[in-house]
C-alpha cells in the first residue's frame, strides 16, 4: 500500500501505539495504484473509493473515469483495436489514411489537442504534423503520488512543453494544465479538451445533455456522409436547425441509424465559469466538466453514429465529443487564423515568447434521478438576470 510522503511521515510521528490504528483506519480509502496495461495499451491508474482515473503512457489520453458506485467509465473506448502510436506502421495496419491513422490508431476517451484543434496542412503532415497536433501521439512521463498523478510531455515539432496534474477527491477530479512556450516568437495556438463519450453510458435517443451555451454555428460545410444539420447556420442552443425547416433538440442523443455532425457553442459570457453535463438515465449518472469561461471560451459537439464505414470506423461506431478549447472550429492553423474570431470572440489563445500559460478544470460524476440542469457548483444568482439584460435566449 502506497502512501504520500507527507502522509506516511505524519502517521510515523504518532506514538508507537496507535500507529497501526491510523493506519487500519486510514487504508480504505488509499488504493494501490498501478502501472499496467488498459485494453492493451501502456497506462497509469490512480484511484479512491469512489473513482479510479486511467492515462495512457503513449498518446497521454484519460481513457477512463470509472465512476465505482455504478461501474460505468462514461469516457469512448474506440471499438478497433488500440495500439501504441509509435507502433503504428501504416504497411501493416488499417487504421485509414494518413496523417490521422496514427492519431486513430490510439485515440481513446479525453485527449488533448494542442497546439492544433482539426488536421494540419499539407507541409504540416509531411514534417510528421498529426490531426489535433502531436500531443496525443506523444510519449508521456507519469509520476505518481496517493491519488495523485503528474503528466509530462515535450512537444518538439511544436516548440511546446505541457504538464498535466490529475489528483481525486471524493467524486471529483481535479486538473491542472501547464503549456511552455519554448520558442522565442510569440504565437497563436489552439487547446482544446476533446473530451468523447461512448457506450454503454452513451445511448442513442436517451443520454441526454446541458450545458452553459449560448449563440451556436453549425459547421460550415458537409461533416460527413450522414449530415443532417444545415451547414453554416447560426443559433441559440439547444435548438439546431435542420437540413429540412425543422429542428432538432441536441440536450438528447439522436435515435436516428447513422448521423454526423459538428456543431459549435460559445459558452455563457456572463458566467464566470463554464460547463457541460450528460446524464445516463439507465445507471441514474450524470458526469460533467467544469471550467473558467475565459479560459476555454468554446465548445464544440461533434457526433458520430454508425455514419463512418471505411477504417477503423467500419460503421458500428457511437461517440459524442464535449470539446471545450479556445477554438470554436476543427480547422486548419492557417483557417483558424483568417477566422481570428467568432460572434465577436477570439477563435485561438496568444501564447507569448519563452512564456507559460496554466489553468485547472474539474471533471466530477454524481448520482442523480433526473437530468441536472447544472453541475453541483456554485453559480452566480445574477446570471439569469444578466442573460436576460443581454438578450441571451438559449437554454442550458
Amino acid at each position: 500500500m502506497r502512501r504520500s510522503h507527507e502522509a506516511g511521515s505524519q502517521i510515523d510521528n504518532l506514538p508507537h501505539k496507535t500507529r497501526p490504528w491510523v493506519r487500519a483506519l486510514t487504508s480504505p480509502f488509499i488504493i494501490p495504484m498501478s502501472d499496467a496495461l488498459y485494453r492493451g495499451r501502456k497506462s497509469v491508474s490512480i484511484e479512491n473509493s469512489r473513482l479510479r482515473v486511467t492515462a495512457l503512457r503513449e498518446g497521454g489520453h484519460i481513457a477512463e473515469i470509472l465512476d465505482k458506485q455504478t461501474g460505468v467509465n462514461p469516457l469512448w473506448t474506440p471499438p478497433w483495436p488500440s495500439i501504441e502510436p509509435s507502433a503504428y506502421d501504416p504497411a501493416v495496419h488499417d487504421y485509414g489514411a494518413a496523417p490521422e491513422a496514427k492519431l486513430l490508431a490510439g485515440i481513446m476517451g479525453h485527449s488533448l489537442c494542442l497546439d492544433l484543434f482539426g488536421g494540419p496542412s499539407a507541409e504540416e503532415a509531411a514534417a510528421g504534423i498529426t490531426p489535433h497536433g502531436e500531443a496525443a501521439v506523444a510519449l508521456y512521463e507519469i509520476e505518481q503520488a496517493a491519488t495523485r498523478m503528474t503528466m509530462r510531455a515535450s512537444l518538439p515539432l511544436a516548440q511546446l512543453r505541457f504538464e498535466r496534474v490529475i489528483e481525486l477527491q471524493g467524486r471529483t477530479v481535479r486538473i491542472r494544465e501547464v503549456v511552455d512556450n519554448l520558442s522565442a516568437s510569440d504565437r497563436p495556438i489552439a487547446w482544446t479538451q476533446h473530451v468523447s463519450l461512448g457506450p454503454p453510458f452513451l445511448e442513442k435517443g436517451a443520454t441526454q445533455f446541458r450545458m452553459s451555451a449560448t449563440r451556436s454555428k453549425v459547421f460550415e460545410t458537409e461533416f460527413g456522409s450522414a449530415g443532417y444539420l444545415r451547414a453554416g447556420a447560426e443559433f441559440y442552443w439547444p435548438m439546431a436547425p435542420k437540413s429540412s425547416e425543422d429542428c432538432v433538440d441536441l440536450r438528447v442523443a439522436n435515435h436516428f441509424a447513422a448521423s454526423s455532425a459538428y456543431t459549435a457553442h460559445l459558452m455563457d459570457p456572463v458566467r464566470d465559469d463554464a460547463f457541460f453535463l450528460a446524464f445516463a438515465p439507465q445507471y441514474r449518472l450524470a458526469f460533467g466538466y467544469v471550467w473558467r469561461r475565459s479560459d476555454f471560451p468554446w465548445l464544440g459537439v461533434w457526433e458520430e453514429n454508425c455514419s463512418r464505414t471505411y477504417a477503423p470506423w467500419n460503421g458500428r461506431t457511437l461517440a459524442r465529443g464535449m470539446e471545450f478549447g479556445v477554438s470554436p472550429m476543427p480547422e486548419s492553423r492557417l483557417r483558424m487564423i483568417e477566422r481570428h474570431r467568432l460572434f465577436g470572440v477570439p477563435t485561438y489563445r496568444w501564447l507569448g515568447a519563452g512564456s507559460r500559460i496554466e489553468l485547472e478544470y474539474v471533471a466530477l460524476t454524481w448520482s442523480a434521478r433526473s437530468v441536472p440542469e447544472f453541475p453541483p457548483v456554485r453559480n452566480s444568482p445574477k446570471a439569469a438576470e444578466k442573460r436576460r439584460r443581454l438578450g441571451y435566449t438559449g437554454s442550458s
